[in-house]
């Protein structure tokens, strides 16, 4: 027997008696925390992706913010969470849009970069957003999604001093090297940068 450790007390055993005596679902919840972190955008609901899949950051200061990139998910919204959470998928973005209510998520802080793009340079400069559909079944394109996505872009943009424009607002397709088509041709660029510019 080793005498070079102390004993513990009787105090400390019968301390981790009573512990073990707790069930588990009354003992606190490591994640809780996470749950109620101040979010970015105002009114999103925090649920924060895999810190495998997002790099921390400092941005602006780190890296200028230049782009709003839209994307669809090509996955229902729960799954898409999952997805962010799921640290083998090495995958995040800043926001997700879903697409019955407009409801918003904020998986990654703005500070940090969001794994989006497909593009590291894209990536740093950019807030991402994901919004819950297929591009090829508009029906997921609703009035809510729409009106909910273009206030958060537009908080984004006035936020970082960017312009309300297509120049810097862009599609997932329009990043360089990307092999991805969303939001795809059935969203509406005409209807959406006005929206923006009013919200």
């Amino acid at each position: 027997m080793d005498r070079s450790r102390p004993l513990p007390s009787r105090r400390r055993i019968l301390k981790g008696a009573a512990l073990a005596a707790v069930p588990y679902a009354l003992l606190p919840d490591p994640q809780a925390g996470a749950q109620t972190q101040a979010v970015d955008y105002p009114g999103a609901e925090w649920q924060p992706a895999s810190t495998s899949n997002y790099t921390a950051s400092n941005r602006p200061s780190a890296y200028a913010l230049d782009y709003v990139i839209i994307h669809v998910t090509q996955e229902t919204y729960p799954k898409t969470l999952s997805i962010f959470q799921n640290p083998q998928k090495k995958v995040s973005a800043h926001y997700l849009v879903r697409s019955a209510d407009g409801h918003v998520a904020q998986c990654v802080r703005e500070a940090d970069v969001a794994w989006h793009a497909g593009n590291w340079d894209y990536n740093t400069r950019s807030i991402g957003i994901e919004h819950e559909g297929w591009v090829d079944q508009p029906e997921w394109f609703t009035d809510a999604l729409y009106e909910q996505s273009a206030k958060l872009t537009a908080a984004a943009c006035a936020k970082y001093g960017l312009p309300k424009d297509r120049a810097h607002i862009i599609g997932h397709y329009e990043v360089p090297g990307t092999d991805h088509t969303d939001p795809g041709p059935n969203w509406d660029w005409t209807r959406y940068i006005r929206m923006v510019n009013f919200a």
